[in-house]
């Protein structure tokens, strides 16, 4: 007789619990399931890009003519508009951005020309210049600081020759050198990306023009740059 009122006891005991949790399955739970997180993507520099850029050049050398009579003497120097295009590619890793660029450049940066004697040379304005530079810079979200180094290579007028046939004359040679600069760019949106940048350039002097023994023409082509300039970063 026990053994059945205990018996029934536990399966009246076993019912209610199963009630019970049924019941609780019912109620809506009073936790909100965890949303699902879906992170904004992070900006990153890495990528080939190409663009355009315009600004200010100024002369830092000075040609230089030689004329028995009076030996070598110095020209003036000149600024003017410089513009072109650039492209490379860079490569994130953290806060650190490497990369290489290169670009080619109209540059009005010459000389004004000289007066030797009773004879005026004439200075040349126009030319050009271009760079393959290797750049590091530090990443700060969409805002990039860089440093800047490389080859540098163009033909940036000088003083012209006065010759009785072809009148005031300068040759065309394309001269080596260096460049050296520094600058920001900050990306305006995923793909277009604003810069100022400036550098400074050295050519190797060479001579320009000759006349015999009677004229020699040399240049020293230094000369600094302050451009801006926006680039479209492929994705």
């Amino acid at each position: 007789m026990r053994t059945s009122a205990f018996a029934l006891l536990a399966a009246s005991a076993a019912i209610v619990i199963a009630a019970s949790n049924a019941q609780a399955a019912d109620l809506p739970s009073r936790y909100s399931p965890a949303p699902d997180y879906n992170a904004m993507p992070t900006f990153t520099w890495t990528g080939f890009y190409a663009g355009a850029n315009l600004g200010y050049g100024w002369s830092t050398g000075a040609s230089r003519h030689y004329d028995p009579p009076f030996g070598v003497t110095g020209g003036g120097r000149k600024g003017g508009f410089i513009g072109g295009v650039q492209g490379g590619y860079i490569y994130q890793l953290g806060m650190v951005v490497l990369g290489a660029e290169t670009d080619l450049q109209y540059a009005a940066v010459g000389n004004k020309g000289a007066s030797y004697g009773n004879t005026y040379y004439p200075g040349d304005s126009d030319g050009y210049f271009g760079t393959i530079r290797a750049r590091a810079g530090v990443a700060l979200d969409r805002t990039l600081v860089f440093a800047t180094t490389g080859f540098a290579y163009g033909d940036i007028g000088g003083n012209k020759g006065l010759d009785e046939v072809l009148g005031a004359h300068r040759d065309n040679k394309n001269n080596w050198g260096w460049t050296l600069g520094a600058g920001v760019e900050y990306a305006v949106t995923n793909n277009f990306v604003a810069k100022v940048e400036g550098l400074y350039v050295n050519l190797d002097t060479k001579d320009n023009y000759a006349l015999g023994d009677r004229v020699d023409i040399r240049r020293d082509t230094e000369f600094g740059v302050l451009r801006a300039g926006l680039n479209y970063k492929f994705n």
